[in-house]
């Protein structure tokens, strides 16, 4: 289903609502800011709103075979969406500026998930900050200009928590953004991410056009990449424990002190986070995506190694970077609009290693 293209394209259900082709020129210049998108809409406390997508609405999920895109896939074939387009990066490099337009042109989506991603863990970060800040920089600009170019109505971008301070008070709120130094070992694609934002919430300043942000927490789960040195902590755990446990090695050693406190939240519910706030939120600022609970590294790696069935030594080697101290997200304003996580952690860790054993004797995996 990935990449399929449906000649037919749906009007999305928003009052007074023009096509794009009405709004915008030849030359591709919108010829008057989109103000009729949020006609009839009245938003309430956190910038809720009711405004159902039409499941026929051709739906763009940029990314789609990454772990936060393939959850949005799957979630979106659940909720009953007809026409779910998304190439991969084989097919359309999003790099490319000239071949996103070409594709937007010839496609014509109604709404754009936009969680497309030069993604990796700490090490991946610290040493090749410039492809994480090209690379992310790239893909944003080319999709969210193609995008207002023809028209797209409804967009969610797709952040990250790594765009607040490193000391930003816990737990952290939205309003945190730009208020501090960032993380170093993080700092290009947390950098790249907050230009996204900022597109965005100027595009909806200019051409009123309710385009919205979410910053998911530390995400895991299945399609994620357990490469041993571009993975995220939690993926990358459960991959060194089979090991370990497969080879019967003694000790495991991971990087740091194992005091840092980190929130993990499952893709699939991000995925249903990201459904519930492009029917229900329409407003400038960010919404934070996660469980509202945190637990430290070193426990973290007691439980994979647990669920997993490792049973021997975890060491720790403080010579390596720990990362921001604490990174737990203020999620009031995404609970405000009816919103919980329903996968604990211990259930989605168990989950993530029973896809991963599943899947190691085909090319499923990413590692």
């Amino acid at each position: 289903m990935h990449g399929d293209i449906h000649p037919k394209r749906m009007s999305l259900p928003i009052p007074g609502t023009q096509r794009a082709a009405e709004t915008v020129s030849a030359e591709g210049v919108p010829k008057q800011p989109a103000t009729s998108a949020a006609k009839g809409i009245t938003a309430a406390p956190y910038g809720e709103v009711c405004r159902p997508l039409d499941r026929s609405a051709r739906v763009f999920v940029a990314g789609s075979h990454g772990l936060a895109g393939s959850a949005l896939w799957r979630c979106l074939v659940r909720e009953g969406f007809t026409d779910v387009v998304g190439p991969g990066s084989a097919q359309l490099d999003l790099r490319e500026r000239r071949a996103v337009f070409d594709w937007f042109a010839a496609t014509r989506p109604d709404v754009v998930l936009l969680a497309a991603a030069r993604v990796g863990g700490i090490k991946a970060n610290a040493t090749r900050p410039a492809e994480f800040l090209s690379d992310n920089l790239r893909i944003q600009v080319n999709v969210l200009d193609a995008a207002l170019e023809h028209g797209v109505e409804r967009l969610l971008f797709l952040g990250s928590s790594c765009i607040y301070p490193k000391f930003a008070d816990q737990p952290i709120r939205e309003e945190a953004l730009l208020t501090g130094a960032l993380e170093p070992t993080n700092d290009a694609y947390a950098i790249a991410k907050i230009a996204g934002l900022l597109q965005v919430q100027a595009v909806r300043r200019q051409h009123r056009l309710p385009w919205i942000c979410a910053m998911p927490t530390n995400l895991y789960g299945t399609g994620d990449n357990f490469h041993p040195e571009h993975s995220h902590v939690l993926p990358s755990m459960i991959r060194r424990f089979h090991e370990a446990r497969e080879a019967g090695a003694r000790r495991v050693v991971n990087w740091g002190t194992g005091t840092p406190r980190r929130e993990f939240l499952h893709v699939d519910d991000l995925a249903r986070a990201c459904l519930h706030l492009l029917e229900r939120y329409d407003a400038d600022g960010p919404v934070n995506v996660g469980t509202g609970t945190d637990l430290t590294i070193r426990e973290t790696a007691e439980l994979v190694a647990e669920v997993v069935g490792y049973q021997g030594a975890i060491e720790w080697d403080a010579g390596q970077p720990d990362g921001t101290p604490r990174k737990l997200l203020d999620v009031s304003r995404l609970t405000a609009l009816g919103w919980t996580p329903r996968i604990a952690l211990r259930e989605g860790i168990a989950q993530t290693y029973a896809w991963y054993v599943e899947n190691l004797g085909n090319n499923t995996v990413r590692r």
